[in-house]
């Protein structure tokens, strides 16, 4: 996937007001099967896979023994015995790995079979408010047993569609915080989807977009990036993900250490900040200072953006707990200068009405 193809504003702009369409190939797809395969998962991932109906997904994360983040990623249960893992594609050799060994030396709790699908599959997400309106059209109806009509699933829910002569995975999920689809087939079948795509959603204001847009959009909802917010010397509780953390479900790997910090407290946290007027826009390793200081940064910015919806620059970053409060004002310095930011809660960008509602600024797109 390209940085752009007309313009990373023009092609976030394009995903709330209309429709964008990514090509997510690179992220890797797992494949775990097997009587135990429910059992490996939950003794891996820290949320709870018991949870999950077939036909479901849900955001989940693989830990180390000190509760380091090795990836987040997505499961989804495709059968009984059948879960569909999407991996970070940075990550995926090392996710691959870390699973094997965990695989062979966990206690057998009955088969478990890892295949990797990423050589022969790919994935393709559309994202936007008109994505309903023109998607279920290049599908056939639905598999015997499951539900063919798009706008009738929930999020995070998952249907296998046929297309052509193959089928694809389709799921309600997305990282752009807009309503959207992702879909996973065989890599012989994309260029034709994504073609079809295009032009069915022509008339819809579908434009095709690329990781620049990817990134401003996550941004704007605060969402993770690994390598960013997340990695093996962070714990979900510090990048307030602690709801994607089943401490209650039993052992699983890295669970003593998130015990402990979900009741002692974290020495630092992850808050969204935004730029309380103009300024160039912060970036990624940029210092963090607390309002009235001098003596050393408090932190350092993890993701940082001109927002294309807002018209200012927004960000993720890690500071002490003290100063994660909405409303706690920082100072972001930026070539030297500090430029006053506020903590607001996350998301970042909310539309118009819900953000009155919450008391943040917002600006039509």
């Amino acid at each position: 996937m390209p940085v752009q193809y007309s313009g990373i504003v023009e092609e976030h702009l394009a995903v709330r007001n209309a429709a964008g369409l990514f090509d997510i190939s690179h992220m890797g797809q797992l494949l775990i099967s097997g009587e135990g395969a429910l059992t490996f998962l939950n003794r891996v991932l820290t949320n709870d896979a018991r949870r999950l109906e077939v036909g479901q997904g849900q955001y989940t994360l693989l830990c180390n023994e000190p509760g380091g983040v090795v990836d987040d990623l997505y499961l989804y249960r495709l059968t009984a015995a059948e879960y569909l893992l999407i991996v970070n594609a940075s990550r995926f050799d090392a996710d691959h790995a870390w699973l094997e060994r965990r695989r062979q030396a966990a206690p057998d709790p009955g088969p478990v079979h890892l295949q990797n699908l990423s050589a022969s599959h790919g994935a393709l997400a559309v994202q936007g408010p008109s994505v309903i309106a023109f998607l279920g059209g290049c599908f056939s109806s639905g598999a015997p047993g499951r539900p063919g009509r798009l706008d009738a699933m929930r999020k995070n829910e998952i249907i296998s569609l046929p297309f052509q002569d193959a089928s694809f995975h389709v799921a309600r999920t997305g990282y752009t915080g807009e309503d959207g689809f992702e879909m996973f087939g065989p890599v012989t079948h994309l260029e034709s989807l994504w073609n079809q795509l295009l032009a069915a959603g022509q008339a819809h204001g579908l434009k095709p977009c690329g990781l620049g847009a990817r990134d401003t959009l996550r941004t704007e909802m605060g969402y993770p990036l690994y390598g960013h917010e997340l990695d093996e010397h962070t714990t979900p509780i510090e990048a307030g993900l602690g709801f994607f953390v089943a401490l209650d479900k039993g052992e699983f790997v890295g669970r003593t250490p998130l015990l402990q910090q979900r009741q002692s407290g974290v020495s630092r946290k992850c808050v969204a900040f935004l730029m309380a007027g103009a300024s160039p826009p912060p970036r990624p390793g940029y210092p963090i200072w607390e309002t009235g200081t001098t003596v050393e940064p408090v932190g350092r910015v993890t993701s940082g953006t001109q927002s294309p919806s807002l018209g200012r620059g927004i960000g993720l970053g890690y500071v002490p707990p003290r100063l994660a409060k909405p409303g706690t004002m920082l100072a972001i310095e930026i070539r030297g200068r500090h430029y006053a930011a506020s903590v607001v809660p996350k998301p970042i960008y909310r539309r118009p009405a819900e953000a009155a509602a919450n008391g943040v600024p917002a600006k039509a797109v």
